[in-house]
């Protein structure tokens, strides 16, 4: 289907599920560093937060064009990402 039709193709799902994946990599990495030592990078963390965020964003209006299955594809991401950005807040503090 053409990009701006109603329904999200298995390839756009897909592809924002690997981009999910490499967002989720690059905060580990970051929280790992941050768990090691007290003066990590905290620009490199702020950028991992910030990316989580967006991505949890995008993932929420990719939804709306999904059908159930794709749908229950991007709540089972939407549940790590929110994880991990739950485990970088209480890291912060």
């Amino acid at each position: 289907m053409k990009r701006g039709g109603r329904m999200a193709t298995r390839q756009s799902v897909e592809e924002f599920l690997q981009r999910c994946e490499d967002v989720i990599r690059f905060a580990k990495e970051q929280y790992t560093e941050a768990q090691k030592q007290e003066h990590y990078n905290i620009t490199e963390y702020t950028n991992a937060q910030q990316m989580i965020e967006q991505t949890v964003n995008d993932l929420a209006h990719l939804a709306l064009s999904c059908n159930a299955q794709q749908r229950e594809q991007l709540h089972r991401m939407r549940l790590q990402l929110e994880q991990l950005q739950n485990e970088m807040i209480l890291l912060d503090r």
